[in-house]
């Protein structure tokens, strides 16, 4: 069966060092007047029945960003800034649903359908994890990892890669069915890695 929006908790990643940025907290850089994790919960909220926020550093900040949201603050229980998927591990702990939707803190274009496209993937393939794929005009496919459904049983699983000092996404979800889903406008997906890129974005409204 198809998950529900209210099976999924959604997980907003903002756990980086953001040492593209110049080493500056990337979810808390503004864009048109609000914090770039601001935009991604405000996307993500209507999607999800629950938010998490996965946070290293300000986690009183970050907290006082979720509150509206009803989203609360997860550390990573490894030390170090491991990536990404220790912020998942970290969402997945604190879930109380079957299911969790991740997204980078800056990605404030993310499609509004992105959970429905994965969780009707993800049943249709009866996979465990579904993630991401955009094509561009060319036909060349790019992978947007850490956007993914996933399911929160597969907790213990990841602990034990983790556990062995293993750190990459993309080998972790080969360790399990993974269904990878197109979406055509790459520019939803569009993240902001330099102080330079961020500025690109201010000039741009974006999608609707």
């Amino acid at each position: 069966m198809q998950p529900t929006r209210e099976q999924i908790t959604g997980l907003l990643l903002a756990g980086g060092r953001g040492m593209r940025m110049g080493g500056v907290d990337k979810g808390l850089q503004t864009l048109h007047g609000e914090p770039l994790a601001v935009h991604v919960l405000k996307r993500l909220a209507p999607q999800t029945g629950a938010l998490l926020i996965s946070a290293n550093r300000h986690p009183d900040t970050y907290a006082a960003l979720g509150t509206p949201f009803g989203a609360p603050v997860v550390a990573d229980t490894l030390a170090g800034f491991p990536g990404p998927l220790a912020g998942l591990l970290a969402g997945m702990r604190a879930a109380g649903t079957a299911y969790l939707l991740s997204a980078p803190c800056d990605s404030p274009w993310l499609p509004t359908d992105l959970a429905a496209r994965l969780a009707q993937a993800l049943d249709a393939r009866q996979a465990d994890i579904a993630t991401v794929t955009t094509v561009d005009a060319n036909g060349d496919a790019s992978l947007h990892p850490v956007f993914a459904l996933l399911r929160t049983s597969l907790a213990d699983d990841l602990a034990v890669f983790l556990d062995a000092g293993e750190r990459k996404v993309r080998a972790w979800y080969a360790r399990h069915t993974t269904v990878e889903v197109v979406f055509t406008d790459e520019r939803a997906f569009y993240n902001a890695n330099s102080l330079r890129e961020l500025a690109d974005l201010e000039r741009d409204r974006g999608p609707g």
